[in-house]
């Protein structure tokens, strides 16, 4: 299978860097022309809200000694074994995974461990999911929840962005959810703590915070006009300052039919379909719909509008 262009852009330039090729960002192209690179600003303010939140005397009743450690975006984890917790609010759909590890340490620390050594070593795969983590991770579910959905709301009502319900609480019960997909974003939240008299140091763990495409599309929708007030003046003999080509296809008509059908066809038959809008396509990805129109002789698409 030949390499993607951009795949091996980021390569070549971690072969030359000595980086890892996970510390460069992967361009999706679904996302060109959206404010991703306004992402992190987004997440500095959802690790301050929540910094805050979590050191708070109602966060420590929760959270223990942990303390958040850091704060970003990026693409789902690729780990077997986490469960997933969705909460549907007004502005999206927020699913949260925690490493069992995470969630055993809170209770721990919390409850304390009966009839073991302080040393004696813990596997979680060995114990069985108690229904006080079960709850435990459904009240630390929709905490998160309730915080990402405030901080994007806050971003919609900045740019002047009215959406119904986006101010109200999340009030739904976090349900069981499938692993966000490959391509989808997570926020991943490190958390840390200090370790046991035994064995000091600094301890970290993580929780993952899935955002389905409506909640995303919330997320970046309130980074517009700061995109608008980012905007600089490039040099001219930079190829990016004037602009990004890419190809973009335009799918006119597409028709399902069997595979009897198809074999039965013969020269002259003709197939009947209708045009609409017709589906404009960036290496596969649907970007936009467009309306099909006739101008000299020739097809031409306008009215543009987002696939979303």
């Amino acid at each position: 299978m030949p390499m993607n262009p951009i795949d091996r852009s980021r390569k070549d330039q971690a072969g030359h860097s000595g980086k890892n090729l996970a510390d460069y960002q992967v361009l999706d192209p679904s996302l060109l022309g959206r404010p991703v690179h306004l992402l992190p600003k987004f997440a500095r303010r959802f690790a301050d809200a929540l910094g805050t939140t979590m050191a708070g005397p109602g966060g420590r009743r929760y959270w223990g000694a942990w303390r958040l450690a850091g704060l970003a975006f990026e693409r789902a984890p690729d780990e077997e074994g986490l469960r997933w917790l969705a909460v549907a609010g007004p502005l999206g759909t927020a699913a949260v995974a925690f490493e069992r590890s995470l969630l055993l340490g809170l209770l721990e620390g919390r409850y304390g461990r009966k009839n073991a050594a302080p040393s004696a070593p813990r596997d979680p795969s060995l114990e069985r999911v108690t229904a006080t983590e079960e709850r435990l991770a459904a009240t630390l579910t929709t905490q998160l929840a309730e915080q990402l959905h405030a901080r994007v709301a806050e971003g919609l009502a900045a740019v002047g962005v009215e959406v119904p319900g986006a101010d109200a609480a999340v009030v739904e019960a976090p349900g069981p959810a499938s692993a966000p997909g490959k391509a989808g974003w997570v926020i991943r939240v490190t958390l840390s703590t200090q370790g046991p008299k035994d064995s000091p140091g600094e301890q970290q763990s993580h929780c993952w915070i899935g955002l389905d495409q409506e909640l995303m599309s919330h997320v970046l929708q309130g980074l517009k006009e700061e995109r608008s007030n980012v905007r600089t003046t490039r040099a001219g003999n930079d190829g990016m300052s004037t602009g990004l080509f890419v190809k973009l296809n335009g799918r006119l008509v597409s028709k399902k039919t069997t595979l009897g059908a198809l074999f039965e066809l013969k020269v002259g038959d003709i197939i009947p379909v209708s045009v609409g809008r017709a589906d404009v396509l960036l290496d596969e990805s649907r970007l936009f719909t467009a309306a099909v129109a006739e101008h000299k002789g020739k097809l031409c698409l306008t009215s543009f509008e987002d696939a979303e």
